[in-house]
């Protein structure tokens, strides 16, 4: 849905803050609801709290706290059950709106029962385990809403404003607090609170009726996961220990959560009464969440960004050690001390904690991940939960039964010490689980790297990765796993890829020497020279006058020649005044043609006229040798030249060469070289299977230069299909800005086949950066827009099926155009699918149509829950039903949104489709032709006409035998411009039908 409000359609403000924010206008009225949904209800669920605990202390104090946590384990583990049976029976839309009513109603009966003197007890022991409830409903509701409302790449945008809502809210309640307590009571608190729950749940449901294309309309159903017995099965060896890890982070994070809190709150009990608790809490809570925001917004990232993901991760560990000691060796006093930690906990919890949890799960393999993060996150709270009021019991039974003789007050101060020990022997804890989880991190990082299943990348720590990749090439890994790993290291840090292979040069095997070197070539350095120099030997940068005239250059025997030409290329282009003369001796004839002809090309680059003129002279020796291998590496050598002199008479002859390597060598070089005027067998080579790899990686090589002709070569509909496909791949693999904005353009005005191929392009791209080009340039209502053309154009379809049946004609030219229109349906559905892959995650909608093409009843429905559950479009409902299994008149009525259809009689109804040309296959087009023949039904002349000019044969075969039936006059007339047609099958047709007219 696009935004309304011109104020953020416009190019003032309210565009730079959407700028600033990350947002697209048309995503803003949600994020904003949604921010404004979730500060709504925390700063009610914060409100909440802070009186609760401020009751339970002054009713139990502090020391019955762990019975709430054992019990608050089984509420969590109650409502979990509650609200996965609600997601079964209702539909999502009324389970989130239901869940907030839910949160806030008991209050009512909560603030009711404090007056009751026989149930004030009661109601104030479970009003805490109703505030835990209600923190796990929330943010299950808005995680639910946010993933519906939100497509996987929105979400990434959107969801980190979203959430900082708790942070806004932890500020506006903390602040607001004490004025609350004054204006209407401490126990009136909890009717406020139920006030801003249901206007929380009064957000939400304004946000499921104006956005009701996003929920689906039946509840949830469990779609078995294929994946899930496989993947429990897999569930071993280092995933299976990292996951442990995982699990032992997540459960000591909450066990000192509580431990802080728990601690926290008895000396709140001791130090104030009950109001001043309430005050006290809200106004920490304030001044905390104001350190947050700053923290949040303005150093968190940066923090993470120099220091690297495990050592943010450990501060938290850190701090809480040192800050716990302070009281136990009296530099601070135990309450100061306790504010502190609490402080300190909170703020990195909530910041530097929140960030980088989920960086923990990126080095899973995908189809593993959702399952250990649910697993990790969804066990960890409620077990540590548990575990710590079962602790703090038996510490507390312990004391009372060792201590009867002590007093009330040493036995809270005993249990205080203890408490505070705990906190610092788990921080410690802590620090050995992060230490554990970064050395197993470093073990699957590189087993996910070589089975290519890693994904994410862009948001694995660097630091840890290519400590990852030196183990890898220095272990005993094989040669296949060590490749991926240096394609994996240079795909995310080309420009530093050198740290890690220079050293390492002298001990990989020549094809890793060469895949090396390679990729310290996109981005030279002069700082690795020395490891290249020691890896060619010493012979390379010694002068010339310490060579005899008559001496060889010595090339270390464990050198292959194509790594010794590498490694003479990076040594003269990184040296900064490179001495030219030793380069001469590499162009004795003696010398492997692949080292010679790089020595040619870097003194053709960088020598002086007499070291040009010698160059030149080697190279042509070479062009014109009467081996092929000489040739090839010749033609290959003119690619690195530069400055080819007298080489370009030359290529005129090597074009017309004998070796297809040599030709394929040439056209690449014409491309490294910018010869504009040889530019056209560069396209030519894209119509030969045997040129044509080579035409395409030249072509790609011209980048941005290549995109005019290689479009005109595209968009020229006399050519055959099969060659304008090549030619969009080649703008698809040119990968630029530009060349997606010619794809993203031409996806607009494009139909059938070609726009299906354009979008399988753009979805392909590197990065989803085909994604993103169409999302910026469209956005979400232009790629809503285009599935609504196709929804039109299956409608035409559906029309024309329904109309043809109704006819009854009794010809075979009928079934063959029903026929033809099934396909036209499968195409249309494709695109629709393609399309469908720019506004949700790609592996999705590929499930869905996978099992929608099956043709299994049980597949196909799979695969509409799927789309049921994942499409939010407006025409979601329309694009279901035409998915469906129904009959074409129930699809046709349920299209009535989209297009109008009256019922015409079949003539009319093919004379319409054929007005619809542009959008018809070639074989359905030419099915209207045969049984407008066969029924000897007169169309109109301009679609004739037209058809007798397209580019395909077999069309313009039935145009031409229609005209024969229908009107032999005017074909008679257009015969002698018909009878040079490049298709021979109707060349052969012509010559036939006036060989019949001249024997009349």
């Amino acid at each position: 849905m696009t935004l309304k409000n011109p104020l953020f359609n416009s190019r003032g403000w309210g565009r730079i803050l959407l700028q600033g924010l990350n947002l697209r206008a048309e995503e803003s009225e949600r994020t904003l609801l949604m921010f404004a949904v979730y500060t709504t209800t925390s700063v009610g669920l914060l409100w909440l709290e802070a009186t609760t605990v401020a009751l339970f202390l002054e009713q139990y104090g502090s020391d019955k706290l762990p019975w709430i946590y054992m019990a608050s384990a089984v509420m969590g583990s109650g409502l979990g059950i509650l609200s996965t049976w609600m997601q079964r029976v209702l539909p999502l839309r009324r389970f989130v709106v239901l869940i907030g009513l839910i949160s806030a109603v008991p209050l009512l009966l909560f603030r009711l029962g404090l007056e009751v003197g026989s149930l004030g007890w009661l109601t104030i022991f479970v009003l805490p385990l109703w505030v835990d409830g209600g923190y796990s409903l929330n943010h299950l509701t808005t995680s639910l809403t946010a993933n519906q409302l939100f497509n996987i790449r929105e979400i990434k945008r959107t969801f980190p404003l979203i959430s900082s809502g708790v942070l806004v809210a932890d500020v506006l309640s903390g602040f607001s607090l004490p004025l609350l307590l004054k204006v209407v009571g401490l126990n009136n608190v909890i009717l406020v609170s139920a006030g801003m729950l249901v206007l929380g749940a009064g957000i939400l449901f304004y946000l499921s009726q104006r956005y009701k294309q996003a929920f689906p309309d039946a509840p949830y159903r469990d779609l078995q996961d294929e994946q899930s017995d496989y993947t429990n099965r897999r569930l071993k060896g280092p995933l299976q220990e990292y996951a442990i890890y995982l699990f032992g982070f997540f459960i000591i994070s909450q066990i000192l959560l509580l431990l802080i809190d728990f601690q926290y709150l008895t000396q709140l009990e001791l130090k104030f009464d009950v109001k001043q608790i309430a005050s006290f809490l809200g106004l920490f809570s304030g001044i905390v969440g104001i350190f947050e925001l700053i923290t949040q917004w303005f150093v968190s990232s940066r923090v993470i960004e120099r220091m690297g993901v495990f050592i943010t991760a450990m501060l938290p560990g850190a701090v809480l050690s040192v800050l716990g000691l302070l009281p136990l060796t009296g530099l601070l006093q135990l309450f100061i001390g306790i504010i502190v930690l609490k402080f300190a906990d909170e703020l990195l919890r909530y910041t530097f904690v929140a960030s980088t949890a989920s960086v923990l799960f990126q080095p899973i393999p995908d189809n593993f991940r959702g399952n250990v993060e649910t697993k990790a996150r969804g066990i960890a709270e409620p077990v540590a939960t548990g575990l710590t009021g079962v602790g703090i019991l038996s510490v507390i039974w312990v004391l009372n039964w060792v201590g009867n003789g002590n007093g009330e007050t040493d036995r809270v101060s005993l249990l205080s010490w203890l408490i505070v020990l705990g906190i610092v022997l788990f921080a410690l804890v802590w620090l050995l689980i992060v230490w554990l989880l970064r050395s197993r991190y470093l073990d699957l990082l590189v087993l996910s790297a070589q089975r290519g299943q890693l994904s994410g990348v862009g948001e694995v720590d660097l630091r840890i990765l290519k400590r990852a990749v030196v183990e890898a090439l220095e272990g005993t890994t094989s040669e296949a796993d060590k490749r991926s790993c240096i394609e994996l290291l240079t795909q995310i840090d080309p420009e530093n890829v050198g740290d890690v292979l220079a050293p390492l040069l002298k001990v990989l095997p020549p094809a890793l020497q060469y895949q090396s070197l390679e990729s310290m070539l996109i981005a030279p350095n002069i700082n690795y020279l020395p490891h290249v120099r020691a890896l060619i030997g010493d012979e390379v940068g010694v002068r010339e006058e310490n060579f005899s005239a008559n001496s060889q250059p010595s090339t270390p025997k464990s050198l292959q020649p194509e790594v010794l030409a590498l490694a003479l290329r990076y040594v003269w282009l990184t040296e900064p005044n490179p001495d030219l003369r030793a380069l001469k001796l590499y162009l004795d004839p003696d010398v492997d043609p692949v080292v010679r002809g790089t020595a040619a090309a870097l003194l053709l680059r960088l020598g002086n006229t007499v070291q040009k003129a010698e160059a030149t002279s080697a190279l042509r020796r070479m062009l014109t040798h009467p081996e092929e291998e000489e040739r090839v590496m010749g033609c290959r050598a003119l690619g690195d030249a530069v400055y080819l002199q007298a080489l370009r008479v030359n290529i005129p002859g090597l074009l017309q060469d004998k070796s297809l390597r040599v030709r394929r060598a040439l056209l690449e070089a014409i491309a490294a070289t910018h010869l504009e005027e040889y530019y056209p067998f560069l396209l030519r080579g894209l119509e030969y299977k045997s040129s044509r790899d080579a035409a395409i990686r030249a072509l790609e090589r011209l980048e941005n230069e290549a995109i005019p002709m290689v479009l005109n070569l595209a968009t020229n509909v006399q050519k055959p299909d099969l060659i304008r496909r090549y030619a969009w791949d080649v703008l698809g693999r040119i990968e630029t800005k530009e060349a997606e904005s010619v794809l993203v353009a031409n996806l607009m005005t494009a139909w059938g086949k070609t726009r299906r191929h354009i979008l399988q392009i753009l979805v392909k791209l590197p990065q989803e950066a085909g994604i993103e080009a169409v999302l910026d340039r469209l956005g979400r209502s232009g790629v809503e827009a285009l599935i609504g053309q196709e929804l039109m154009f299956i409608g035409q379809i559906y029309a024309a099926m329904v109309d043809l049946k109704a006819a009854m004609l009794e010809v075979p030219e009928v079934d063959l155009i029903l026929q033809a229109m099934k396909g036209d349906l499968a195409d249309a559905a494709e695109r629709c699918f393609l399309l469908m892959k720019f506004l949700y995650s790609p592996d999705t909608i590929q499930a869905a149509a996978f099992n929608f093409r099956s043709g299994s009843p049980s597949d196909m429905a799979r695969g509409l829950e799927i789309l049921d559950q994942t499409v939010d479009i407006f025409s979601k409902r329309e694009l279901l039903t035409v998915l469906e299994k129904h009959p074409e008149e129930e699809k046709l009525r349920n299209l009535t949104g989209i297009i109008a259809y009256q019922p015409l009689e079949a003539r009319d109804r093919i004379r319409r489709l054929l007005s619809l040309r542009h959008f018809l296959s070639d074989w359905s087009l030419a099915c209207c032709f045969h049984l407008a023949r066969s029924l000897r039904w007169n169309l109109t002349a301009e679609p004739t006409l037209a058809c007798l000019r397209h580019p395909t044969g077999f069309v313009r075969e039935a145009a031409i035998a229609y005209l024969r039936v229908a009107s032999p006059r005017a074909l008679s007339e257009l015969l002698p411009k018909l009878k040079q047609d490049p298709d021979r099958l109707v060349a052969a047709q012509v010559q036939q039908i006036m060989a019949e007219l001249g024997n009349r």
